[in-house]
């Protein structure tokens, strides 16, 4: 039972906030020496050597490198002001043209706290002047920035790709479909709302002048177009079979430093600023996942790996019975801890149990992807919750925006169950 007690101890050090990767590390060392002795980590020199020749892995601080330029062009400012003027005349359209937004962002930088910062300073001030609902405002701020964690490219399936052992290619193609209804019911949600409560989300005046409008259509598009061919660059020379992630990943890094040129925004000071915010995620990324290696080899050797096996193996309901108890727990550890420290902890102790009853690999990684996306906005510790708090005008409250995001959860978690009860709807199972 040394395997169980240890893991219990690393989730009890991540809630009292200690850092995770050395938590991870120095818990993996304790129990690993009172398991075997100084023996067990004979071969961790070789972990860490295949951990650093991964391709896949090459894949992660090209895309973080791609957002990060991209958040630096005003890119999320050209695409909010144009989407708002597109959509503004709509009721709920300020709301609508933000979520329209969070996905263009979130397929061409997938950067989760620049989506939810950027918008948060731009269209919420917009949204609160045409006095929207505050708990909608936020709520649709939040959920819009947290896209990025579905719609490929995206890092969390990028490290389930590795994880699991699936080629990220097809966790990409296979999360466009979910992707695509996740967006579609926050708009339905928001159309709705407006319908059945005006006052929530009013229209904006509508601009009569038709030399007005014109320049706006052209706006939108000049801001909408390079952007959208980035996305194709990057996507479709995986869809097309053309470049494997990796290669597409260096293309996007080369593609959003064309873009800043674009957008009048390059600079040899801005690109060693994108490279040296890039080494510091990537270095906090790598991180995590030395220690999350220690720590599943020390777990493995103690015999845990087996015993999680065996009981999730033998769950009433099989394999549906597994799936439903492994999404609830994914989705209550979200509430407290990080995706990454499910990715690398949580996820490989659930994959042998998933191989044993022959659950299809990328339906298992497309649902936890999305249960994942959803501990970005759920209290208390959901990151988006405190990226949109940090530049939220003082009339908002925290409350706000809790009461704003609840309605978003639940569709996330909507969509999680129509994956795991109609995989044959998105093309995830024959």
């Amino acid at each position: 039972m040394i395997g169980i007690v240890m893991f219990f101890v690393a989730l009890l050090a991540l809630l009292a906030g200690f850092p995770v990767a050395f938590t991870f590390g120095g818990i993996a060392l304790i129990f690993g020496l009172i398991a075997e002795g100084p023996s067990m980590f004979a071969f961790m020199p070789f972990r860490v050597q295949s951990i650093m020749e991964n391709v896949v892995l090459m894949a992660v601080p090209l895309f973080i490198f791609m957002g990060i330029v991209l958040q630096k062009t005003r890119l999320a400012e050209q695409l909010l002001e144009s989407m708002g003027k597109l959509f503004g005349g709509v009721r709920g359209g300020l709301a609508i043209s933000t979520v329209l937004v969070g996905a263009l962002l979130a397929a061409s930088t997938g950067v989760v706290g620049a989506s939810v910062v950027a918008m948060g300073l731009i269209s919420l001030p917009v949204m609160l002047k045409y006095n929207y609902d505050k708990s909608l405002a936020c709520g649709t701020i939040c959920a819009s920035g947290t896209l990025g964690q579905i719609i490929p490219p995206s890092i969390i399936l990028i490290i389930l790709g590795d994880v699991l052992g699936i080629p990220v290619g097809d966790l990409f193609q296979a999360a466009v479909g979910p992707g695509f209804v996740l967006i579609g019911i926050y708009v339905i949600y928001i159309l709705a709302y407006s319908f059945f409560k005006p006052e929530a989300a009013p229209a904006m005046p509508a601009d009569e002048d038709i030399e007005h409008r014109r320049e706006h259509y052209l706006r939108a598009l000049k801001a909408i177009i390079p952007p959208l061919g980035l996305i194709l660059v990057v996507l479709g020379s995986i869809f097309a079979g053309i470049a494997t992630p990796t290669e597409s990943s260096a293309l996007g890094g080369i593609g959003a430093i064309l873009l800043a040129a674009v957008y009048g925004q390059f600079s040899w000071k801005m690109l060693y600023e994108s490279a040296q915010e890039t080494v510091k995620i990537t270095a906090m990324v790598f991180a995590i996942l030395l220690g999350a290696t220690a720590f599943s080899m020390a777990f493995s050797y103690t015999g845990g790996d087996y015993i999680v096996e065996e009981v999730l193996s033998n769950l009433p309901g099989g394999a549906m019975g597994f799936l439903i108890l492994s999404m609830v727990a994914i989705l209550i550890l979200g509430f407290f801890i990080d995706f990454v420290e499910i990715s690398f902890i949580i996820v490989p102790m659930l994959a042998p149990a998933a191989i044993a009853l022959d659950i299809a690999p990328v339906w298992f990684a497309i649902l936890i992807a999305m249960n994942l996306q959803t501990s970005f906005l759920t209290p208390p510790f959901g990151f988006s919750l405190f990226y949109l708090k940090g530049v939220a005008p003082p009339g908002i409250q925290t409350v706000d925006i809790y009461r704003g995001v609840v309605p978003f959860i639940l569709m996330q978690v909507g969509v999680v169950i129509s994956i795991l009860l109609f995989p044959e709807f998105y093309g995830l199972v024959d």
